[in-house]
């Protein structure tokens, strides 16, 4: 009765069955994808998904969260690509997320997540996540290109205004005074170092002293009875100008000789007429000087 149920068209059935749920699991396995774990949902929309394939892994972070389970061409938006990801349920999307295609150097591209981590609410299982392409190196320089054309005729014009700015021989000149004056400077410079190194320290040791100077001298200047010195010299002056007074009393008064000398008409008309008959006697002896002086060799007197 066993062997009735159990044909071998049965066996192959039931091996041909056991064989292809194997191959499903293991190709599931193959490419990274559990069926036994809970996933989410979710799409990203991309304008290109050249070298994306289905069940690429997806990235957040450098680890892999997910696949790629389906890319369908959205045909009511022509030009967008809708990407299907499959997500582990404990893994949460920031609203804000974004996505990018990197591509690898063997050609491939990776997806990765850029999670807004400051975001404070999360996505939904069936949510749509904006994505773009990665652009690298070549392709901003790329990007960069159309810039660089419309540059091209200033930099020729730039080019041909800094050739004829160097062949103008007032440059060559003014290139000259300026080696002339950086040759200039530079001695300055090292005339102010000479200056700043010993001149400078000595004057200021001359300051020092003299700030010292000046400083014992207040000290000392202070230490003296100025009071005491200035009533001297007051009573210094006092004394002379009673001399002086005294003096001219004297001088003015006829009591005594000086005074009688000094006031007297007769005496000044008495020396005058003396000194006029000195002076009258003076020339006679200057004209007839024989008159008075006698002389001779032999002794023998003039009659």
């Amino acid at each position: 009765m066993k062997d009735k149920y159990f044909t071998i068209e049965v066996k192959v059935a039931i091996t041909a069955i056991i064989a292809i749920i194997l191959l499903f699991f293991g190709m599931k396995f193959l490419k990274g994808i559990d069926i036994f774990k809970s996933t989410r949902t979710y799409y990203i929309t991309f304008s290109d998904v050249t070298g994306l394939a289905k069940s690429n892994p997806v990235y957040a972070g450098g680890f892999a969260v997910g696949n790629v389970k389906d890319i369908i061409y959205d045909y009511n938006n022509p030009g967008n690509i809708v990407v299907q990801i499959e997500l582990d349920k404990k893994m949460k999307i920031p609203a804000g997320t974004s996505a990018e295609l990197l591509s690898t150097m063997l050609g491939g591209v990776n997806l990765n997540l850029l999670l807004n981590n400051g975001a404070q609410d999360f996505l939904q299982a069936g949510d749509t996540i904006s994505g773009r392409m990665h652009l690298g190196a070549l392709d901003k320089a790329e990007t960069m290109i159309p810039a660089f054309e419309k540059l091209l005729p200033k930099l020729d014009s730039i080019l041909a205004t800094v050739n004829v700015l160097v062949a103008d021989p007032s440059i060559r000149e003014t290139l000259h005074n300026l080696d002339d004056l950086s040759r200039n400077l530079n001695e300055s410079s090292q005339q102010l170092t000479h200056l700043l190194k010993y001149d400078v320290p000595r004057v200021t040791a001359n300051l020092n002293e003299i700030g010292h100077n000046t400083s014992r001298f207040t000290s000392n200047l202070a230490d003296l009875n100025l009071q005491a010195t200035l009533d001297s010299v007051n009573n210094t002056v006092n004394e002379v100008n009673r001399l002086t007074a005294s003096l001219n009393g004297k001088l003015n008064s006829k009591d005594n000789s000086l005074g009688m000398l000094l006031s007297s008409r007769a005496l000044h008309d008495s020396l005058t007429a003396v000194s006029g008959s000195a002076n009258a006697l003076l020339m006679d002896l200057k004209s007839h000087p024989k008159r008075y002086v006698h002389f001779s060799v032999f002794g023998k007197k003039d009659k």
